[in-house]
């Protein structure tokens, strides 16, 4: 899904306080509010020639997983991409996650 996009567009601030209070309202639990009103960031957020990627939130959360979700925000706050597991860790082995990964 995160190659049929083509801009991120940032919500306003006003709306940003307009979807974190919408999804207050719909669930107690901090984690799952911050993933429903994250979710409903991208739907709005994401687009692919002036018009959504997403139709709404749950499209969001059923095509994304939470990390991608993260790696999207972070790109539209303005951050660069997280490094590769190498960079953060010198003793990271590629290969050897790629076969422990694969089976």
């Amino acid at each position: 899904m995160m190659e049929e996009l083509d801009e991120l567009r940032p919500p306003t601030a006003w709306r940003l306080l307009e979807i974190w209070r919408g999804t207050r309202e719909l669930a107690e639990e901090p984690l799952e509010r911050a993933l429903l009103c994250n979710a409903q960031v991208l739907a709005e957020s994401c687009l692919r020639q002036g018009k959504p990627v997403f139709p709404d939130s749950a499209a969001v959360l059923i095509g994304l997983t939470a990390g991608e979700m993260e790696t999207m925000l972070r790109r539209l706050a303005g951050e660069e991409p997280s490094p590769a597991p190498a960079a953060v860790n010198r003793d990271f082995d590629q290969g050897r996650f790629q076969a422990l990964k694969e089976g």
